[in-house]
């Protein structure tokens, strides 16, 4: 008992961690998280696609300032969404749901009324949003998480 090392069925033991049983249950709150934060980045996507399609119209001088800052919204959400999650699913999922929030949005309705006009402003929205969307989606393909990335320090040791 005076810091000897006893043999036990397995062999010597030494000072008993917590460090595995943390370990597995970190794991699956790192699953739960990632899985929500995929699923937020889903969300935002549609967010900016349903905000957008409603606020596309606003310019200065015939510039269609709005319209070009929802796409560069979109591109910079979908790079820092691969960024941050390390992996390209991360630029997927702002990108698929900002085009079903957009596309759904510029179909008709049974009454003929639509909320995306075939405006300058609304061609820049939808053809700059997809062409932004798309190079972000490209772009993002490129990050892969790198070996241990989002481990602790001395896990698995």
């Amino acid at each position: 008992m005076n810091g000897e090392r006893h043999a036990g069925p397995l062999g010597p033991r030494g000072p008993y961690s917590l460090l595995c049983v943390e370990d597995g249950q970190t794991g699956q709150r790192q699953g739960l998280s990632a899985a929500a934060t995929y699923a937020a980045l889903f969300v935002l996507g549609v967010l900016e696609g349903l905000i957008g399609c409603f606020h596309f119209g606003h310019s200065l001088g015939g510039v269609p300032v709005a319209s070009l800052a929802f796409c560069a919204l979109i591109l910079v959400t979908c790079l820092a969404g691969a960024a941050g999650m390390g992996t390209a699913m991360g630029g997927v999922l702002p990108a698929l749901g900002w085009m079903v929030a957009s596309f759904v949005l510029t179909l008709p309705t049974p009454a003929g009324s639509v909320i995306v006009t075939a405006s300058t402003e609304g061609e820049w929205y939808l053809y700059g949003g997809a062409a932004c969307a798309a190079v972000g989606l490209v772009a993002s393909l490129r990050w892969r998480r790198r070996p241990g990335a989002g481990r602790r320090p001395g896990a698995g040791i």
